[in-house]
């Protein structure tokens, strides 16, 4: 299965590799952000087996794990950059000494992003051993439109540099979207999406501009592969201990809402033969052909039920109507 990312030439795998989790541990303003403690080898046995699995877009930041997940991608795709496509994300200052991430300025929505910009795609290419960036995505969700166009103006000064090929926004927001996508150069959008939640205005804005929806949370941050119960819990340093801005986790738990839902829709998801992980991939997929899930890793294993997702394709309309009929909407 393969996408094409928006209005660029680039294609992709239908599924991505998110690398927020390899970053290991790190504090937004003081809070942890990342999810508990990685194996460094791991990871990297992990990107390998996706790449030979026909996963070939790999989804990070410059935030995860204070620059740790760029470094360690770039280690893991060092002698084949050629076959891999990188994503990564910009638009914070990143203290790589002291794990901490922060705004540029005290309000997020008005930070100077710009101002910073060409500072940071160096900073990531240095990282990811890399001379270009195929998708660069501003990070910021909640930036003003004014701040935001000042970052496309450099964006595009960027992409004629060679320095990107493509670049978005990871946001929820469709005024946002739609003002910031006017370039044929901005060919992405990052958008949360799964079973249970999701902003379908923007993604029908995403048909609408050709622009690719790639999609964050797509697993309910693990809440939808079925592996927990109402009683699992998440160490201090896991985000999931402390995401109360997610609606499949309420007081440091998986929520039993969306847990009941899971088992309600549980036999249309694992029809065919998927796992819950895979028949969750294959609700996006039946959504949209604009939609590239990147759900996250921590070891070969995961990556390999992820890859396999793809040997099974989308659910069937008939499936996708089934499911809204289940949860009554």
């Amino acid at each position: 299965m393969k996408r094409i990312l928006g209005r660029s030439v680039i294609e992709v795998s239908a599924v991505g590799m998110g690398c927020w989790a390899i970053g290991g541990p790190w504090d937004f303003l003081g809070r942890p952000a990342g999810w508990s403690v990685v194996d460094d080898a791991e990871s990297i046995r992990a990107v390998h087996a996706a790449i030979e699995l026909g996963a070939n877009f790999f989804d990070t930041a410059a935030n995860y794990g204070c620059g740790h997940s760029e470094r360690i991608l770039g280690q893991a795709v060092k002698g084949r950059r050629d076959q891999v496509v990188v994503a990564t994300k910009f638009g914070y200052e990143v203290d790589e000494a002291n794990k901490n991430v922060s705004p540029y300025g005290e309000k997020e929505e008005d930070s100077n992003v710009a101002g910073h910009l060409r500072a940071d795609v160096e900073a990531s290419l240095k990282r990811l051993d890399t001379d270009y960036i195929d998708v660069y995505q501003l990070h910021v969700w909640g930036l003003s439109i004014e701040r935001a166009l000042q970052a496309r103006d450099v964006l595009e000064e960027l992409v004629q540099a060679g320095k990107i090929r493509t670049y978005g926004w990871s946001t929820d927001r469709p005024d946002a979207v739609e003002a910031f996508s006017t370039s044929p150069n901005c060919g992405v959008v990052q958008q949360q999406l799964n079973i249970f939640d999701g902003n379908m205005e923007l993604l029908g804005l995403c048909e609408k501009l050709d622009l690719a929806s790639i999609n964050r949370g797509p697993l309910g941050m693990g809440v939808l592969t079925g592996k927990f119960n109402p009683n699992s819990t998440f160490s201090e340093d896991d985000v999931r201990k402390h995401a109360e801005w997610f609606p499949g986790l309420k007081d440091g738990k998986p929520s039993q809402e969306w847990l009941d839902a899971l088992d309600a829709v549980r036999e249309v998801l694992k029809s065919n033969g998927r796992t819950l992980t895979q028949g969750s991939l294959a609700w996006i997929w039946g959504r949209s052909q604009k939609t590239v899930p990147i759900p996250g890793f921590k070891t070969v294993e995961q990556v390999t039920e992820n890859c396999k997702a793809m040997e099974f394709g989308p659910l069937t309309s008939e499936q996708l109507a089934e499911i809204d009929q289940i949860l009554g909407r």
